[in-house]
């Protein structure tokens, strides 16, 4: 804590009105009639105006078209390949077919794992909007015991690598709890915050509802594009006859590794641009709600509509942009790992080095998916185009710091603890499936670690898109608390005193707005 917020807190302390004394800012004001602060107005675009409305990096528009269009394509031909073949790979049984690469055995396991990703996600969000302490708190609570649990189970069935894998993970994941529990306060009262929101406005659950929906079928989608392709390209065993007899053209590792990177992006990209429309149209909500909602003007009329037409319009190619950077990273990641699990099988070497490359890449993309969670929200509410919302985030983290963004929306860790204990049992369920079914093409077990990474990689994607009406929340709060408290503080001033107590800096208030 530094000497400014110590003295900040002593002269409030003292203060008998118990009156807050704010780091004043004279480059903003909320009069300002332009782009930058809210102004009010009927409409969201009256409330968070721009300074020339327009199509912001309309090019990564026509991108996401293209590449939407190429997944269209790849899905139209693995299929024809697959229902040309089906009397080879099996048309409706998950039992006891011939094939050794993979079949309708495992579009059917990916299936199931997307149904209990979609169940178990919309349980966690009904318990995060009746006891939001208790989401907090069971989240980790249940995340360590079910992945404890999993490692046990995997280490006594004698699977090494995925026991010790997911004890990794449990350990580090109460690890993270016990440094953070201090922080439990702040967060329960800002979920609190989120969710009272989602009371005021209850057409948000619309939107995560649309959203579970639109992510649940991209992902069956995307499952069977996955199977059908290993289907077409994968020349292992008696699969390399049957695909090189078709008349599409023969199969090999090298198509198949490079048919499924086009695939991968192609499917991650559409993922990134299909939740962050929804983190724009929901931050677009909360600013309204943020500034609005106790103004004399009132809030604007159909905030959501309001906010979902400008994130499909003139915010579409910023959401484009930012998503094109996630997902070649996420791409890479994968890639790296088919690469491990097919071509690098038998080279210990090797394993090992794709192991620690992994998790460097998986540091990066966390960073990225960090930072464009902020940008996407200055996006929402001021509509500014993509490089222009990173130098303000990026300005954020410097004078809040990024240790301490994380450490105060422990909300996100915990929706992330619970997204990876969806993960854990749609993977467990994947891992059960193939032991149960024993299907010939995985007699070896060769597929085993690539379908369940290819479940955990899906489930963890539906989870964040439905979790992301409370992240965008989360995310939108705290950046409008950090350029006017005082707004929250005459709307609602028992529960700035709360926030106060637990996170005195929230007095600071941010000095780069509008750069």
């Amino acid at each position: 804590m530094s000497e400014d917020t110590k003295e900040q807190i002593n002269n409030n302390n003292n203060n008998n009105n118990n009156d807050y004394q704010f780091r004043q800012d004279e480059q903003y004001d909320l009069k300002h009639e332009g782009e930058g602060a809210p102004i009010g107005g009927s409409t969201v675009d009256e409330l968070f105006p721009q300074e020339k409305p327009h199509w912001n990096d309309w090019p990564f528009i026509i991108l996401f078209l293209i590449v939407l269009g190429g997944f269209i394509v790849i899905s139209g031909i693995v299929f024809n390949y697959w229902n040309s073949n089906s009397s080879d790979y099996g048309s409706s049984t998950i039992y006891g077919n011939t094939s050794s690469t993979l079949n309708s055995n495992a579009a059917v396991g990916l299936i199931f794992s997307v149904a209990i990703s979609v169940v178990l996600t919309c349980v966690g969000f009904i318990i995060c909007r009746i006891h939001p302490r208790s989401f907090i708190i069971c989240g980790i609570i249940f995340n360590i015991a079910c992945g404890l649990g999993t490692a046990i189970m995997y280490l006594a069935l004698k699977y090494w690598s995925a026991g010790i894998v997911f004890l990794v993970f449990t350990l580090f994941s109460a690890w993270c709890y016990w440094g953070m529990r201090s922080r439990i306060p702040l967060s329960v009262e800002i979920l609190t915050v989120v969710m009272d929101v989602i009371k005021w406005y209850p057409l948000i659950l619309l939107v995560a509802f649309i959203g579970a929906c639109v992510a649940a079928g991209f992902s069956f989608w995307f499952a069977l594009v996955i199977t059908a392709t290993y289907m077409r390209f994968d020349p292992k065993g008696n699969n390399g006859q049957t695909c090189d007899s078709s008349s599409t053209g023969s199969c090999s590792y090298s198509k198949l590794i490079g048919v499924m990177v086009v695939v991968f992006f192609c499917g991650y990209y559409i993922t990134e641009v299909i939740k962050n429309i929804i983190h724009v149209s929901v931050s677009g909500v909360y600013g309204c709600w943020y500034y609005m909602a106790k103004s004399d003007q009132g809030p604007p009329k159909r905030p959501i509509w309001g906010s979902f037409r400008r994130a499909v319009t003139y915010c579409l190619g910023s959401i484009c942009f930012g998503s094109l950077i996630v997902s070649i990273l996420e791409t890479i990641k994968a890639t790296l790992n088919l690469v491990k699990n097919t071509v690098l099988q038998n080279s210990q070497w090797g394993q090992i080095g794709m192991i620690v490359i992994n998790i460097i890449f998986s540091i990066i993309n966390w960073m990225a998916q960090y930072f464009n969670h902020y940008a996407y929200s200055f996006i929402a509410i001021y509509g500014k185009p993509y490089l222009r919302a990173a130098k303000e985030t990026y300005h954020m983290f410097r004078e809040k710091g990024i240790d301490a963004l994380i450490n105060d929306n422990l909300i996100n860790v915990a929706i992330g603890f619970y997204a990876t204990f969806t993960a854990y049992i749609a993977t467990l369920f994947t891992y059960l499936f193939l032991r149960f079914t024993k299907p010939d093409y995985n007699s070896n077990g060769d597929y085993t670690a690539p379908l369940m990474a290819f479940s955990f990689l899906i489930s963890i994607q539906i989870v964040n898109i439905v979790n992301e009406t409370i992240r965008s929340g989360t995310a939108t709060f705290f950046i409008c608390l950090g350029n006017d408290p005082e707004v929250f503080m005459h709307s609602y001033r028992d529960r700035f005193d709360r926030i106060f107590n637990a996170y005195p800096q929230v007095l600071q208030k941010l000095t780069h707005q509008n750069v």
